[in-house]
């Protein structure tokens, strides 16, 4: 067994090695949500990196591809996210898919090898990157042309969540873009970090500037609160609201609470009993991300859901 996977890695890295002083295309596009922020950046001109093409096993270890080339490392955190490592693996993978790369290889936590992939994979110091033995997630990807290959390891610190970036690939190839964007947590991710973390960001609930509305249709984040609460009678959930830095205190603290107003009307409406639903606004004094940007002012304009129900 142990032969056969070195064959493997040792075949996956002549493939890439041959094609990694090709002619490189476009830059790769990344978003990441909103709030990250870069915590370090290194750049290996001539360098090499041990890609992870497999799950760590007794008997072989952590399989992997011996890449020469630029390396380029990056990570960064994301503060007070609300959402889980898998909410932001999933639409990054979509993004390398859209983007000329073949996956090779995803696993999480206990899929990976736990404990053993992890201090068997190279993973930049902190304070730049952590890992949660218990929740972490990995891909490691290749372009279609095979002139470039990379991998994504994402984790968590508390509240925060970090993403590391390694890539390797010809000198001299376009810098990957990262934008921000406001993530949005699909149907069952807002209970699972609910009642994991006990409490997450509504993040499909978009307020503008000094506003409390909610607009039209229906909002996926609340309706999978009224599917819980309505199947779960004894549980009880406090919306809190949040603003931005604009204005005074006592002005965003009425504004907050309006917001969550809003979101506990919302749930009522669909049946959900008074009992099990209060609401309550700190305007600026829990940002998630800085104010001094719009991008963060925006972050920071949103309503949490809070799991008070002690059994």
């Amino acid at each position: 067994m142990t032969s056969i996977t070195r064959r493997r890695a040792e075949r996956l890295a002549v493939c890439l090695l041959v094609g990694l002083w090709a002619t490189s295309g476009a830059a790769l596009e990344l978003a990441l949500p909103l709030g990250a922020r870069e915590t370090v950046t290194q750049v290996s001109p001539q360098g090499s990196y041990d890609l992870p093409i497999g799950a760590w096993t007794e008997t072989a270890g952590v399989p992997v591809a011996s890449l020469e080339g630029e390396v380029r490392r990056k990570a960064w955190r994301i503060s007070g996210a609300g959402i889980t490592t898998g909410q932001v693996l999933g639409p990054l993978r979509e993004q390398l898919m859209s983007d000329r790369y073949d996956i090779i290889f995803e696993c999480s936590a206990r899929s990976c090898g736990g404990f053993d992939f992890r201090f068997d994979t190279e993973v930049l110091r902190a304070p730049n990157m952590y890992v949660d033995l218990s929740d972490y997630r990995f891909l490691s990807a290749k372009s279609s042309d095979a002139t470039e290959a990379l991998s994504l390891l994402i984790s968590r610190d508390g509240d925060a969540i970090f993403v590391q970036l390694i890539e390797v690939g010809p000198p001299g190839r376009p810098e990957a873009e990262v934008s921000l964007t406001r993530t949005v947590t699909g149907s069952g991710g807002v209970i699972e970090q609910l009642e994991r973390a006990g409490h997450v960001v509504l993040a499909d609930l978009d307020f503008a500037s000094g506003s409390a509305s909610l607009g039209e249709g229906p909002i996926q984040s609340l309706d999978d609160v009224v599917a819980y609460l309505t199947t779960n009678p004894t549980r009880q959930i406090t919306f809190v609201g949040h603003t931005d830095a604009t204005g005074s205190l006592e002005a965003n603290i009425a504004l907050s609470r309006r917001r969550a107003e809003a979101a506990m009307a919302y749930v009522t409406s669909r049946g959900v009993a008074q009992s099990q639903v209060a609401a309550d606004g700190v305007g600026f004094l829990s940002p998630r991300a800085t104010n001094l940007t719009a991008e963060g002012r925006e972050a920071n304009r949103r309503v949490e859901a809070v799991l008070i129900s002690v059994e």
